[in-house]
């Protein structure tokens, strides 16, 4: 139960530490979030790239139109561009942590996706969705939390302090507009 502070019976009224308890390290937590934006982030835009430029063997815009189609996408080729582009440029920004909530909701948005058209082959790869699952709840994780206080977002004064209320609302406009796109296949 809480006490009058807002904080646990034993617990500093600063920090929410439990007494004994060692406190936490704000520049651990810190790190953590930058090598999860890093890794997310670039992957994600590498991921994109592929479907853009036909970078590190990806099938470019043309391929993945191709693919799009086989999985029922209207305008394939222009899907292929929107996703492309929001693996990119929703990665590139997720490794800076820049707008990182609707970074993480347009990586999220796309993932969804992909989990959701590769659901019958199961879990485990290479047709399962273990990846693609993985780096949704990475997103969701990183939308809801905020990118730390390593990331450009720190130093834009209207994004400095990340709500969860943002975060939520920036999972939220994922999966609306994931859904909306699933809605549009055929």
């Amino acid at each position: 139960m809480a006490s009058s502070t807002g904080t646990l019976p034993g617990a500093d009224a600063t920090t929410g530490a439990r007494a004994g308890a060692p406190a936490p390290s704000s520049t651990a937590h810190d790190a953590g979030l930058a090598l999860l934006r890093l890794a997310l982030g670039l992957t994600m835009a590498a991921h994109g790239a592929q479907k853009l430029f036909g970078w590190f063997g990806g099938g470019g815009v043309e391929g993945t139109g191709q693919f799009f189609a086989s999985l029922g996408y209207p305008s394939p080729e222009a899907m292929a561009v929107v996703a492309g582009l929001t693996e990119t440029l929703g990665g590139l920004a997720l490794a800076l942590g820049l707008l990182t909530p609707l970074a993480g909701a347009a990586v999220l948005g796309t993932m969804v996706n992909a989990v959701a058209v590769k659901w019958g082959g199961g879990f485990f790869a290479p047709q399962g969705v273990e990846y693609e699952l993985l780096l949704a709840a990475g997103a969701a994780a990183l939308t809801l939390s905020g990118p730390g206080r390593w990331a450009v977002d720190r130093a834009l004064p209207v994004l400095r302090s990340h709500r969860l209320s943002h975060g939520a609302a920036a999972v939220a406009l994922a999966a609306v507009v994931a859904g909306a796109t699933l809605l549009a296949r055929s």
